[in-house]
C-alpha cells in the first residue's frame, strides 16, 4: 500500500457524511505497498481503512473486489468487511478517484515467516477456497501464461544485466512452461487470491487473523494460489528453498482441502510458473518505472533466484510435499 493522493479535512467530512461510522478523529496514510492510496482511518466509532484507487486499478474490476470481500466476511472468515453507505453501496468516490471503506483487522504481517506460520497459512488458504465455493463471482486471471511471452519481449537485455545468461535462461523457462501447463479445465478451478505475499497475511501473537488485499483476485486454478503462497513464504535468501516450510504448507493446505492427483502432477510447473509471473512483473516495474517514483520497483533478481530452483525441480515431493 502507499499515498499517492492526499485527502483533506473538508474532503474526508463530506465523504463520511455518506456513512454511518461517525465523525473523523484521525487519518493517517499507509506507506506499504504499491497500488492505491491507503490510509488508517479513525472515526468515533472506531477504526477503519480507507482505500483510493488508482491508475492501475480497473473500476470496473472493484465491484467484484468488493464482492469478495462482502462473501468471505459472511463466510467468517478474517478477511476486511466492506463499510456500505447509507444506500447500501461499497464504493464512492472522493478526490475524483473510486474510494471504498473496509474494516480494520487486528494483527501484524510476519516479517520472516515461520514453519508454524506457514502451516496456518497453508490452511488459510484452504479455508478460503472452500468459502469462496459458492460466490457467483468471476474475474479472468489478467497476468496468466499467455501474456509472459509479450511481458518479457523488449526486455531481454536489461535481464541479461542482472545476471549473466538471464535472457536465455528465461527464454528457456518460457518454453518449458508454455509445454507443461496443466489445462484448467483438468485441475479445480475458483476464486484465488494471487498476491498472497507475507505482507498481506496478519497473526495475532503466534495465531493467523486475516488476510487482507485481495486486488489482484481472480478465477484460476486453486493449485496455482498454493504455488504463488509456496514462493512468497517458503524460501530463504539466494533462491534456497527451506524443504521444512514447504512441508509445512502444503501439509496445512491438504488438510484442510485435500489436493487431487491431477493437482500433485501439476504443483510443479505452477510453482515454476508462479514465480515467472512475479519475476516479470517486476521486471516490468524495474524497467519502466521512472526515477524518483514515490515507490521504489521490487528487484526482480529475487525471483530469478528461485526461478533457479525450479529449473531442478521435478515433483511435488522436492518441495516437500507428503502424502
Amino acid at each position: 500500500m502507499a499515498v499517492y493522493t492526499d485527502v483533506d479535512d473538508s474532503a474526508l467530512e463530506a465523504f463520511l457524511s455518506h456513512y454511518n461510522i461517525g465523525s473523523p478523529v484521525a487519518l493517517k496514510g499507509i506507506a506499504e505497498g504499491v497500488e492505491n492510496s491507503n490510509f488508517l482511518l479513525e472515526t468515533t466509532e472506531g477504526r477503519f481503512i480507507l482505500t483510493l484507487y488508482e491508475k492501475r486499478v480497473n473500476p470496473a474490476d472493484l465491484p467484484f473486489f468488493m464482492g469478495v470481500l462482502d462473501h468471505l466476511t459472511k463466510s467468517g472468515f478474517p478477511a476486511p468487511q466492506p463499510v456500505k453507505d447509507r444506500n447500501g453501496e461499497s464504493l464512492q468516490t472522493l478526490n475524483n478517484r473510486p474510494a471504498a471503506i473496509v474494516t480494520f483487522l487486528m494483527g501484524m504481517s510476519p516479517r520472516k515467516p515461520n514453519v508454524s506460520q506457514c502451516r496456518q497459512i497453508g490452511e488459510a488458504m484452504a479455508n478460503m477456497h472452500l468459502a469462496l465455493e459458492t460466490a457467483e463471482l468471476s474475474r479472468p486471471n489478467s497476468l496468466s501464461l499467455d501474456v509472459w511471452p509479450a511481458l518479457f519481449e523488449g526486455r531481454e537485455a536489461v535481464a541479461a544485466q542482472l545476471a549473466p545468461n538471464l535472457d536465455q535462461l528465461i527464454a528457456g523457462d518460457l518454453e518449458r512452461l508454455q509445454d507443461q501447463w496443466p489445462n484448467p479445465d483438468d485441475l479445480p478451478l475458483g476464486i484465488i487470491h494471487a498476491d498472497l505475499f507475507p505482507d498481506n497475511a496478519f497473526f495475532l501473537g503466534a495465531d493467523f487473523s486475516g488476510v487482507i488485499d485481495f486486488y489482484f483476485a481472480c478465477t484460476d486454478m486453486l493449485a496455482y494460489d498454493v504455488a504463488i503462497l509456496l514462493n512468497a513464504w517458503c524460501f530463504e535468501g539466494r533462491g534456497e528453498f527451506n524443504m521444512t516450510k514447504g512441508q509445512a504448507l502444503l501439509s496445512g493446505y491438504n488438510s484442510v482441502r485435500s489436493f487431487t492427483d491431477t493437482e500433485l502432477h501439476a504443483l510443479p510447473a505452477l510453482i515454476h510458473g508462479a514465480a515467472m509471473r512475479f519475476f516479470l512483473t517486476r521486471l516490468v516495474d524495474w524497467t519502466d518505472t521512472p526515477a524518483g517514483a514515490l515507490v521504489k520497483p521490487k528487484n526482480p533478481l529475487e525471483y530469478a533466484e528461485k526461478l533457479g530452483f525450479h529449473r531442478l525441480a521435478h515433483k511435488v515431493e522436492d518441495y516437500g510435499f507428503r502424502a
